[in-house]
């Protein structure tokens, strides 16, 4: 499927910043998939496009709740078993991909716990129990300017991966 913006539209929002920049195609990628992240969805974006968009979901994920609450919301298989963290390393986010493959080490060793369906009670307690995932948060979170300055640097340079401009 042809996904398509307008220069301008990425020139205005280039001049507000990256976060801005990324958000056209973001927006895009979840008018397209209706913002649901499925196996049907999937296929309407190519990988590029899911990388990208899965960087908004990890993003926003981490920032409200960390891996725990990232996997307790169905999203563990998404970054976890499929090639998430090699492209965003493709794409020249070393230290994301770090991040995640060392999350995604966690996540196997514990995928049946992290996954199963929990009280409220016993969520919240998830988080003293996996501590873990806290040291990868933290460091998430203190590089996450650097990490979107790098990946939009990068869908900037291959924008014919992620968009296609219209006049």
């Amino acid at each position: 499927m042809k996904i398509t913006t307008s220069d301008n539209a990425l020139r205005t929002a280039a001049e507000e910043g990256m976060d801005a920049f990324l958000q056209v195609f973001i927006d895009k990628y979840k008018e397209v998939t209706g913002g649901v992240v499925n196996a049907d969805t999937m296929a309407l974006l190519n990988g590029w496009q899911l990388t990208l968009l899965g960087y908004d979901m990890l993003r926003e994920e981490i920032n409200e709740g960390g891996f725990v609450q990232l996997i307790q919301n169905g999203y563990g298989p998404f970054f976890f078993r499929n090639p998430f963290a090699k492209a965003v390393r493709l794409m020249g986010c070393k230290e994301l991909a770090d991040i995640v493959y060392d999350a995604a080490r966690i996540y196997a060793d514990h995928q049946a716990d992290l996954e199963r369906e929990r009280t409220d009670e016993e969520f919240m307690a998830m988080y003293e129990q996996y501590e873990a995932f806290d040291c990868l948060e933290e460091t998430f979170m203190e590089h996450e300017e650097e990490m979107t300055a790098t990946l939009a640097q990068y869908v900037d340079e291959h924008i014919d991966d992620f968009i296609a401009i219209e006049g």
